[in-house]
């Protein structure tokens, strides 16, 4: 879609198409990963339904950014090309508010019981 097209867009439509093509990124991954993640992006757009000005740009951001990473990951064709995701940097994590942190913490415990990766006590201390 065209920068000019997006730009006559209203807010709420630009939050649709985000939301939408991120599911439907999602189509290209594992079945148990694109489980985990739709239910994580349907989650994380409602709990942002009625945020501040200012969350809602940084939001926006960092999903774009998501779906942008998702769509080099996946290559044309929708399959991954290698590995899938991203490390987080520390200084991005310093900045998280303690309810994130909580919910990484469990998005990782759910990443890592789908891939049959046992939780260990070195993970609990990470958090």
């Amino acid at each position: 879609m065209s920068k000019l097209i997006i730009d006559q867009l209203t807010h709420p439509q630009k939050v649709r198409l985000l939301y939408k093509t991120v599911l439907r990124l999602h189509r290209g991954l594992p079945e148990e990963l694109k489980e985990l993640g739709d239910k994580y992006v349907r989650d994380e757009f409602r709990r942002h339904l009625k945020c501040s000005p200012m969350e809602a740009q940084l939001f926006m951001t960092e999903w774009a950014k998501y779906a942008a990473t998702i769509t080099k990951q996946l290559g044309i064709k929708g399959k991954p090309l290698g590995k899938l995701g991203d490390e987080l940097d520390a200084e991005c994590v310093e900045m998280l508010n303690d309810d994130q942190v909580v919910q990484l913490y469990e998005l990782m415990l759910a990443a890592k019981g789908l891939e049959g990766d046992v939780i260990t006590a070195e993970d609990i201390r990470k958090k």
